[in-house]
């Protein structure tokens, strides 16, 4: 009985230890979520405050931050550096750690994320600039000095943010939400009010409890039940 106990008592203080705090600082008001291109809306555009989301010691750190434009992964002899310049271009590099090695060049386009899943290297590219709002994933393959790269989807409008929970890849583009598994991808959010609000980072409790820091403020996502909260930025 003392056994069972014991483990009882771990399993529940793993648990415990396992759980987010999420403390919603008191600057970030729950509100009505307005419509797109809306006055209220607008404010929100214009604003130019950009909070992030991310995972520390098991809390939710919301904090603001600003844009970034390069992505970066460490590779076996040297780094994959992916530049997103925006209407002005970017594009995806091998530096070599070795200074008489030259870089070379990839791949031209807007890249917003480098990363490893399950030992492959894949990217993400997206523009959403006018007229232009489009993105794709592709898987990168290294065969000594020699790169090589295949499209595996695309996407409606441009990936903005993105992360790895479990073996998923979840997605937020220009205006959509999309969960990515096997390589298939589900649309869970359409035409959004966040279009044009610029979603940065994604940070993942559980599936009813995903939350996404955009500009003017920060978003919770439930993805089982499908629908949102939206928590606006006051000074």
């Amino acid at each position: 009985m003392n056994r069972i106990l014991i483990i009882v008592f771990l399993f529940l203080s793993l648990t415990a230890s396992s759980q987010v705090k999420v403390d919603i600082p008191e600057n970030l008001v729950e509100s009505e979520i307005p419509k797109t291109y809306s006055d209220e809306w607008r404010k929100l555009n214009y604003a130019r405050n950009e909070f992030g989301v991310k995972i520390i010691d098991n809390k939710l750190n919301i904090e603001k931050v600003n844009e970034k434009n390069k992505a970066e992964l460490k590779i076996d002899g040297g780094n994959l550096i992916g530049i997103n310049r925006g209407e002005w271009g970017g594009k995806l590099s091998f530096v070599p750690n070795s200074n008489d090695k030259e870089e070379i060049e990839i791949k031209e386009g807007n890249i917003k994320f480098v990363f490893k899943f399950k030992g492959k290297i894949y990217f993400i590219e997206g523009l959403a600039h006018l007229s232009m709002n489009s993105g794709a994933l592709f898987e990168l393959k290294k065969d000594g000095q020699e790169f090589s790269y295949e499209k595996l989807m695309e996407f409606d409008d441009a990936p903005e943010a993105f992360t790895i929970y479990g073996n998923k890849f979840l997605i937020a583009t220009h205006q959509n939400f999309y969960v990515v598994e096997d390589f298939k991808k589900e649309l869970i959010f359409e035409n959004t009010f966040w279009s044009s609000l610029y979603p940065n980072s994604i940070a993942v409790v559980d599936n009813e409890n995903v939350y996404m820091g955009i500009r003017s403020g920060i978003v919770k996502l439930d993805l089982t039940d499908k629908n949102m909260k939206f928590y606006k930025y006051t000074e």
